[in-house]
Parts: C-alpha cells; sequence; structure tokens
C-alpha cells in the first residue's frame, strides 16, 4: 500500500464531506467508510440479538456453565489454530472479497440456527457445530475487516478515529442487540433472533458492493508462504511495543473477557432475573463501551494513549472483582458499564497503537495476530472460567479474573518508558504524535 492511498476514486473524494468540529467526525469524509459504517451497525445489531439468543439457549438446554464455556470455546478455538495461517494469505489477497465471501458464510449460519430453533429440534451439539463454523469464518473475516479500513479511508491521520468509530458501532450494537433479543426471547423465542440476524448480513454485503476501492490483491509473494509467516512472527516479537500490545491483549482476553460467557449465570442465578436481565446487563456494557470509544475518537492524537492503556486495564481488573460481589441489580448495572467502559478504553487503544506501528506490508499478518490475542485465546478463558466457576462458583471466578488483570496492567505501566522510547520515534516520523 502506498501512504496517499485512500481507497477510493476521484468521485468519493470530491463528494466527501468536510468535518472540521468534531474529531471522530474525520473518518466520515470518505465516502467508502460511511458505507461500511451503516452497514456495520445493522449487522451487528443482528449479530449481538444472536449471541444473547445462543447463551440462553444453551443455558435452557443444558442448565450448565460448563456447556456455556465450550459454546464459546468452540466458537472462538478457530481464530487461534487459523488466524495465524490467514495473516500471510490476506496480505496477498483482494480483501473487500474475502470480507464479502465470509458475510454469506455467516448467513447460512444464523439461518440454521433458525431453522432448528423455530422447529424445536435444535441440539446442543448443532449449536457448538454452528459456532465452531463461525469462528472458522471469524477468523478469515475480523482481520480483513481490520486491514480492509486503511483502504476506506481517505488520510492516514484519519486511521485512529476511524478504528474508534468501528468500536462505537459495535458497542451502538450492543446497546441496542442484546436489549432487543432479550425482549423477543421471552415473547417468540431465540429462533427468531437468529433469523433477523441473517437478515441484517444484507446490509454489509451491499455497502461492500457499493464500494469503490483500490484492489489489494498483491499476488503470490516474492519470499513464499512460510518466509512470510516467519517474517511476521519475527517482526511482532522483536519489535517492542508491539509485543507489549500483545501481550497486553492475552491478558484481558484469557483472564478479564470471560464475564461475558458468565452473565447468564449472575442474571438468572446471582441476581435472580430472566432473559430480559441478562440483556439489561450487556446492553450497560455496551453503554460504557460506546462512551469509551466516542471518547477516544475525539482524542486528536496518540500522546499519552499507552498511559491510559495502563490505567485502564488496572480499573478494569478492580471493577470485575467489584460486579461479583454485587448482588443488586442497579449497582450491578453500573459496574457492568463501568466494566464495558474500561475494556473498550483498553482494546481499542491497543488496535489503534498496533495499527499505527505496523508497516503496510505487514498489516493483515500483523491483525491476524492481534485478533488471535484479542479473541483466539479468549476460548481457553472462557472455557477455564466455566469450569472454574462449576466448582468455585462464578463470582470467586471473576474475581481471579479481575486479579490477573490487574498484575498485567501493574506489569504494562512499569514498562512505559521503555514504550515511549521504542515507540515514539516511529510515530513521530508518521505525524502522529
Amino acid at each position: 500500500m502506498k501512504d496517499n492511498r485512500s481507497g477510493q476514486g476521484d468521485s468519493a473524494t470530491a463528494t466527501a464531506p468536510t468535518t472540521t468540529g468534531l474529531p471522530f467526525l474525520r473518518a466520515f469524509r470518505s465516502v467508502n467508510y460511511r458505507l461500511f459504517f451503516g452497514g456495520q451497525l445493522i449487522s451487528l445489531t443482528g449479530l449481538w440479538m444472536q449471541r444473547v439468543a445462543m447463551g440462553w439457549l444453551v443455558y435452557r438446554l443444558t442448565d450448565s456453565a460448563v456447556a456455556l464455556g465450550t459454546v464459546e470455546f468452540m466458537g472462538q478455538i478457530p481464530i487461534f489454530l487459523l488466524g495465524l495461517f490467514a495473516g500471510p494469505l490476506l496480505d496477498r489477497w483482494e480483501l473487500k472479497r474475502v470480507i464479502s465471501l465470509c458475510q454469506f458464510l455467516a448467513m447460512g449460519q444464523a439461518l440454521f440456527l433458525a431453522f432448528g430453533a423455530m422447529r424445536g429440534t435444535i441440539t446442543y451439539v448443532q449449536i457448538v457445530a454452528a459456532a465452531t463454523f463461525l469462528g472458522a469464518v471469524n477468523a478469515f473475516e475480523m482481520p480483513a475487516r481490520h486491514s480492509f479500513v486503511i483502504h476506506m479511508i481517505e488520510r492516514r491521520d484519519d486511521l485512529a478515529p476511524a478504528i474508534a468509530m468501528n468500536s462505537v458501532l459495535f458497542n451502538s450494537a450492543r446497546i441496542f442487540g442484546p436489549s432487543m433479543g432479550g425482549l423477543l426471547i421471552a415473547s417468540i423465542g431465540e429462533g427468531t433472533c437468529f433469523l433477523i440476524n441473517a437478515l441484517t448480513y444484507l446490509s454489509i454485503i451491499v455497502a461492500l458492493a457499493l464500494m469503490k476501492t483500490t484492489p489489494t490483491h498483491k499476488g503470490p509473494g516474492k519470499t513464499g508462504y512460510l518466509a512470510d509467516l516467519a517474517a511476521g512472527l519475527g517482526h511482532a516479537w522483536a519489535f517492542l511495543p508491539l509485543r507489549r500490545l500483545l501481550g497486553l491483549l492475552v491478558v484481558i482476553s484469557f483472564a478479564g473477557f470471560p464475564y461475558i460467557t458468565l452473565l447468564p449465570i449472575f442474571a438468572r442465578d446471582i441476581l435472580g432475573g430472566d432473559a430480559t436481565t441478562l440483556g439489561f446487563l450487556l446492553g450497560a456494557l455496551g453503554l460504557g463501551a460506546l462512551v469509551s470509544a466516542l471518547t477516544l475518537a475525539m482524542r486528536t492524537g496518540l500522546e499519552g494513549l499507552a498511559k491510559r492503556t495502563a490505567l485502564s486495564i488496572i480499573a478494569f481488573g478492580l471493577a470485575l472483582p467489584a460486579f461479583a460481589l454485587s448482588r443488586h441489580l442497579p449497582l450491578s448495572l453500573l459496574l457492568m458499564g463501568t466494566a464495558g467502559y474500561l475494556s473498550i478504553a483498553v482494546t481499542v487503544a491497543c488496535n489503534t497503537l498496533i495499527q499505527s506501528l505496523v508497516d503496510d506490508d505487514k498489516r493483515s499478518r500483523i491483525m491476524s495476530l492481534y485478533s488471535m490475542a484479542l479473541l483466539g485465546l479468549a476460548p481457553f478463558g472462557s472455557l477455564t472460567a466455566g469450569f472454574a466457576a462449576r466448582t468455585f462458583g462464578a463470582p470467586r471466578t471473576l474475581f481471579i479474573g479481575g486479579f490477573l488483570c490487574l498484575l498485567g496492567g501493574l506489569a504494562f505501566f512499569r514498562g512505559l518508558d521503555s514504550f515511549r522510547e521504542t515507540a515514539g520515534p516511529v510515530l513521530a516520523e508518521r505525524g502522529l504524535l
């Protein structure tokens, strides 16, 4: 990719609006990004409806915390197993075609779940199989989508607002999707949520078809697949800021994110609620995350972002134990919103710093590692949390996870000086400080 690549034709650039007031609106100067944002907002709302429906359906069929953890494990383990090998391929393939194909495959998975749930014939094994299939699709779709962002914007300094706005749309969907899903589950069942999710994939498919982007296909490469794979891994390990950012994501993914898997237990058994309670908890989580993403999108530079990341994961490590101790729904909603705010503060900041530091010719490989660190290791955390919750209880399990995040944040904070010394010159050279 060239430094001045916009991913758009002249006509798109000519019609893009100017945004001089609010920093986060800079990303919308690009027609392609506006199409992407609208399509993803609809599609992700459906996906969150499916997520809450799947969790409730599994718990209704099995009454087992281990079963919940197993579904999460099987849904995300393909990202860990395939993500490493997807990167070099995505650095060679046409990203828009890959993303479009993945949407069609995900739609088929949602229709399969809808058909089984509406007929009342869906089994736990079928749910696990569907989750595993979607995980394999996501192993390619996620790094492709992250890498494609830079092709949708006109200027490199719009990258940080675009990444933050991606989180805004993700968490906007997380507010409305679970709440709508909870209400639909209570009234007409889980199958409707699966069907609606299947239909919402059409929005992003149409948006991608309308985009005018420059080709991203680079051909087979000069050094071979294994050499490209080794080069990506070597770069991620040798460059200290990338290594530490990816390591921080591993900690929060394994120890922190399983709290989402355990939420059905808190909703029903700890707080004495139902599917609507679960929807409200996920909605509070999404609201906090949305506020966090908007706050990050208002930033005009990357100065101080690493320190903010360290402080956020430290605070996140304190918020989880507090939620685990709560037995009152209003307090739990407040703490869930706080956890959502802090988790996004960490993950969006890491994404922004990684994308700002990585070389363009290794972008898909590094973003595959990002996906592996953020979601690929999460299934191990989910499965571990499921067994731990059965043995020690969900509150104690969440307490331990928060403590591990706290330790990871303190370690990252201690290394901030060396992080700045290595990353600062790179960011300054690219005009991002």
